[in-house]
């Protein structure tokens, strides 16, 4: 045999190898489209929807009203795929002293998406619209987690008139990447993960975003809620990056309001120290963690001291999740806003 032929031979070796290689990789892909689509069909009839779908102007919002009373809790979720799922443990227990109402945002669990940029203010213009056409005009307690404290700092500016109170669940500031990173020399923007979501994003439809969520385990969520959470992961990522496309958008909003005025507002604070686990993800040394932990407690006090009435609560054994890690904290922190409301309606304080 010649080395022509020899190398010949090699080639179509080569070559067979390759296009079965490309044969598994168009089965896999097929396979995980067929998953996904199955996974999306099991999704809307194993889990539906727990409250109602109300048209917001040619797309319809999920929100999950329990209990009875007056003023109105709203849950403000922090950004991610969880929506609703994130209060689960909370929400009957404060279902029990007023009525309490968990919604999602656009295009995250049960509500549709949006074609137009997701913002600060935007999302107060969506749940100001969703609350009209739920019928609920009573005042309210917003309480926001996270990026929900932004989202509700803005809700206050836009829509003042309906709210009586706030709780902030360890809720973002808006200046907390440049503080963060100057106190510990780390970039806190979350937009250096933005490829990872727009990669699952994009990667949605062929099942793996499903996959993984299936087998991310379920934390301390009840096994049925983590369920619901990961059935509708695939399509709720596409309202979460565009969330956090608009994250900037959303903190100058935030921003710009500078007063809760003498509404009653507790600002509840994480203050565990970091595992090393996360103190590995930030590239940071435990000294560096507590100095990040101490800015964001004075990031916290400063929110507070947007009201007369503002206070800040430490929860020194919760993480970023409070209402995970300690639902008894917020239940009670919400109670104590909702009693104050009540006490203000009689007589006359509270607002401005």
């Amino acid at each position: 045999m010649t080395k022509l032929t020899g190398w010949r031979r090699f080639r179509r070796w080569v070559k067979r190898i390759l296009l079965g290689l490309l044969a598994l990789l168009v089965l896999l892909v097929a396979v995980g489209a067929i998953y996904e689509a199955l996974g999306r069909k099991n999704a809307a009839a194993n889990y539906p929807p727990p409250g109602k779908l109300v048209d917001v102007g040619g797309r319809k919002m999920h929100i999950d009203c329990r209990g009875t009373g007056s003023p109105t809790v709203v849950f403000e979720s922090g950004l991610g795929t969880g929506g609703t799922i994130d209060w689960t443990l909370v929400h009957d227990k404060i279902a029990g002293f007023t009525r309490a109402c968990a919604y999602d945002r656009a295009g995250i669990m049960w509500s549709d998406a949006k074609d137009t940029p997701q913002r600060a203010s935007a999302v107060a213009d969506d749940l100001h619209a969703l609350l009209k056409g739920a019928g609920i005009t009573d005042p309210l307690v917003l309480v926001g987690h996270s990026i929900g404290g932004p989202y509700t700092r803005t809700y206050v500016g836009k829509y003042g008139e309906q709210v009586a109170g706030l709780v902030m669940v360890d809720a973002s500031h808006p200046d907390q990447v440049a503080r963060l990173g100057k106190a510990v020399k780390v970039d806190a923007h979350p937009g250096q993960a933005g490829w990872i979501m727009h990669t699952a994003t994009a990667l949605s439809w062929t099942g793996i975003v499903r996959f993984a969520m299936a087998n991310a385990g379920q934390g301390k969520l009840p096994k049925d809620a983590a369920a619901a959470m990961a059935a509708y992961a695939s399509t709720s990522v596409h309202g979460a990056t565009s969330e956090l496309d608009g994250f900037d958008a959303t903190m100058d909003d935030a921003r710009a309001v500078k007063s809760f005025g003498s509404r009653p507002v507790i600002v509840l604070t994480a203050m565990a120290p970091f595992k090393p686990a996360e103190l590995k993800g930030l590239s940071l040394k435990a000294s560096d963690g507590a100095r990040f932990k101490q800015e964001w407690k004075a990031l916290n006090a400063e929110q507070a001291a947007l009201s007369t009435r503002g206070r800040q609560q430490i929860v020194g054994d919760a993480g970023h999740y409070i209402q995970i890690d300690r639902p008894d904290v917020v239940i009670a922190a919400v109670h104590a806003v909702v009693d104050k409301v009540r006490a203000d309606a009689v007589t006359g304080a509270g607002k401005k």
